[in-house]
């Protein structure tokens, strides 16, 4: 098993008010238990399933430049409170639906671009809180040009 220092640990969450309804993402990044990047956005009117993809994708676009700055990550799992999007990305469930089928597609094509070994979990929404708190600060704000992302530093980069 991974060694916990060195995992990224990679929170998804996407959700709909309504649904379809307003809809939104939140993405955290933690390593070593310390919350080193979020970002979320506001989608417009979605369905919460197309939001759930719509956050791993956004998640998985920005893991390969945060590997370029962390290179000591040698592990990544992804936790999602999406039992369905987990259940379908491993097989076990099918995808019915064509415009979710197209965004499984992308999420599958992201994955496979990874330099490092990684799993999908899913986890109950409680083990989610600080996605899900991203998701609905950018409903609040639901402006399609509204994106909030944040960097922080770990101690080990500057040593």
């Amino acid at each position: 098993m991974a060694d916990h220092q060195t995992t990224l640990f990679v929170n998804t969450d996407g959700g709909a008010r309504g649904n379809p309804g307003p809809s939104a993402i939140g993405v955290v990044f933690t390593m070593a238990d310390q919350e080193v990047f979020t970002h979320s956005r506001f989608l417009g009117d979605a369905t919460n399933n197309v939001a759930e993809y719509q956050a791993l994708i956004d998640a998985l676009e920005k893991i390969p430049p945060f590997l370029t700055e962390h290179n000591a990550t040698s592990h990544i799992t992804i936790r999602m409170d999406s039992e369905l999007v987990v259940k379908q990305l491993a097989g076990i469930y099918r995808i019915k639906e064509p415009h979710l089928q197209t965004l499984a597609a992308s999420v599958r094509s992201h994955l496979q671009a990874l330099s490092i070994p990684y799993n999908i979990t899913h986890v109950l929404r409680a083990q989610n809180k600080r996605a899900d708190q991203l998701v609905n600060l950018a409903l609040d704000n639901p402006s399609p040009s509204h994106v909030s992302t944040t960097h922080q530093s770990t101690e080990s980069e500057g040593a």
